[in-house]
């Protein structure tokens, strides 16, 4: 059902519209910023750092998060179970989520860095709403 979902989007232009809607709200078009001091270390080429930092929930995961949940949606799903190593896609998954009013689980290991475990807990529980498992 998912792979068939994909292959039915991915080159749908109605559901690329639909993630462009939403560009605002991840933070795209993503920034870049001139390394000023790096350029001129290196002697002369411009060197240009994306952003990604300066994206909602300060990574690229929420692009894919982004585009996991619109398919979830198209399938008829309203609810979504997602693991994480170090935090970051939780997070993505779980604003997300909290965006389109469906249920979601987050699943982090328990071996994860304790700052990242405590950081998700606070953001998945407290804010977002989310539920967080560890032990996987």
């Amino acid at each position: 059902e998912l792979e068939a979902g994909f292959n039915k989007i991915r080159n749908d232009p109605e559901f690329w519209a639909e993630m462009r809607s939403y560009y605002n709200y991840i933070g795209r078009p993503g920034h870049l910023h001139l390394a000023d001091r790096l350029t001129e270390h290196v002697g002369g080429a411009n060197i240009w750092l994306k952003r990604e930092d300066l994206t909602h929930t300060g990574s690229h995961k929420i692009n894919s998060a982004l585009g996991q949940i619109l398919l979830a949606r198209r399938l008829g799903k309203t609810e979504i179970i997602a693991q994480t190593g170090a935090g970051m896609h939780g997070v993505a998954t779980a604003t997300v989520c909290a965006k389109f009013n469906m249920k979601c689980t987050i699943f982090m290991g328990a071996v994860s860095p304790p700052a990242w475990n405590s950081v998700c807990k606070l953001i998945t529980n407290s804010y977002i709403g989310g539920r967080q498992e560890t032990g996987t």
